[in-house]
C-alpha cells in the first residue's frame, strides 16, 4: 500500500461528523474536523449520502438524512465505540502505572494533540505505514496543530519483518516501561500468522503489567452490515480476514503471555457506550457491529 489508508480517512470523517453534529457524544474527537479540508469534508459527505441505495435501497429522505443514516448505521459505530473503549482503558492504565502509549496503525488519531491532564506524563509513540504517517503530518501542519514534545511518530510497515526495530530506535522509547498499546482496526486485516507474529513482537517490546487494547472480528455468520463493510474495505484495497472465536483469541493471546482482562460483546458495547446517545437520538441510533468484539489484555 503506497497511498494513505482510505479506511483511516473514512474513520476520521466519522469522528469529525459525530463531533460536529451531535451534542451528546459517544466519543468526542474535537480535532478530527481540522484534519479535513472543507472540500474533502463535502466530497466525503456527498459520496456517503449518494451511497444510500447500497446500504438502504428503500430509503426515502433528503441528502442530509441519507448522510446521517449511512454514517450512524454503517460508518460511525466502529471508530466511535473502540475509541471510547481504548481511551477509557488507557486512563485506568495510566492511573496504575502505564508510562508509554503506543498506537499501532495510529491513522489519524488525535489523542496526542487533545490529551487530558491525566495523560500529560505519558510518552506517546504513533506507529503507522509511511504513506499514512506522512499524510497525517501534512494535515497536522496545515491545521496548525503542534503535538507536545512527548509525542514521537514512527514510520513502519507492520506487515514487514522487524518493523519493531524502528520503534526500538525511537528516542525516549523503553522496553522496560509499563506500556499501553492500541491496535484499533488492525486485526480485521491481519492473517492469523501475521497476528501471531505481531503478538510475539509485542511480548518482547513490553514488560509485565503492560496492556493491549483492540477490536476483532468474531467467527460467525456476518450480518448484512458486516458484509457491506467488508465489501467496501475490499474495494478500497484493504480486504478483511476471517473472524475469531473467543477461545481462539484467548489461546493465541495466552501463547504470548497476554491474559484477557476485559472482553465486550456487541451487546455489551451498545449498552455501555451507545445507550446515552440513543436515548437522545432515537431517530438515528447507534449499535455495535454484529460481528465485532473489544478486548483488553494484560501482559503477565
Amino acid at each position: 500500500m503506497n497511498d494513505a489508508s482510505m479506511t483511516a480517512r473514512m474513520c476520521l470523517f466519522a469522528r469529525a461528523y459525530h463531533a460536529e453534529t451531535y451534542g451528546i457524544k459517544v466519543f468526542d474527537d474535537s480535532l478530527a474536523r481540522r484534519l479535513l479540508t472543507d472540500e474533502e469534508y463535502r466530497q466525503m459527505a456527498g459520496y456517503l449520502a449518494q451511497g444510500i441505495s447500497f446500504f438502504a435501497p428503500d430509503f426515502q429522505g433528503t441528502a442530509e438524512e441519507a448522510l446521517a443514516h449511512v454514517v450512524n448505521s454503517q460508518l460511525s459505530p466502529s471508530p466511535l465505540g473502540r475509541g471510547a473503549f481504548a481511551e477509557t482503558s488507557l486512563e485506568r492504565a495510566a492511573a496504575i502505572g502505564a508510562r508509554q502509549y503506543v498506537l499501532l496503525g495510529a491513522g489519524y488519531d488525535t489523542f496526542a494533540c487533545r490529551q487530558p491532564a491525566w495523560a500529560k506524563t505519558l510518552r506517546i509513540f504513533e506507529v503507522d505505514h509511511p504513506a499514512t504517517a506522512a499524510d497525517k503530518q501534512r494535515r497536522l501542519e496545515q491545521a496548525g496543530l503542534v503535538p507536545p514534545e512527548t509525542v514521537r511518530y514512527v514510520s513502519a510497515d507492520l506487515a514487514q519483518p522487524h518493523w519493531q526495530d524502528a520503534l526500538l530506535r525511537c528516542p525516549g522509547f523503553s522496553s522496560e516501561a509499563i506500556s499501553f498499546c492500541s491496535l484499533l482496526g488492525l486485526v480485521y486485516y491481519l492473517p492469523r500468522q501475521a497476528f501471531d507474529a505481531l503478538l510475539a513482537a509485542l511480548a518482547k517490546l513490553f514488560p509485565e503489567g503492560s496492556s493491549l487494547v483492540f477490536d476483532y472480528p468474531v467467527r460467525q455468520t456476518a450480518g448484512s452490515r458486516d458484509q457491506k463493510q467488508a465489501q467496501l474495505a475490499a474495494a478500497a484495497g484493504e480486504p478483511m480476514q476471517d473472524g475469531w472465536s473467543y477461545t481462539e483469541m484467548e489461546s493465541t493471546l495466552a501463547k504470548h503471555g497476554f491474559l484477557i482482562y476485559e472482553h465486550l460483546t456487541p451487546q455489551n458495547i451498545t449498552a455501555q457506550f451507545f445507550a446515552p446517545f440513543n436515548r437522545v437520538h432515537p431517530d438515528h441510533p447507534l449499535s455495535a457491529p454484529e460481528g465485532v468484539c473489544y478486548c483488553l489484555a494484560v501482559r503477565k
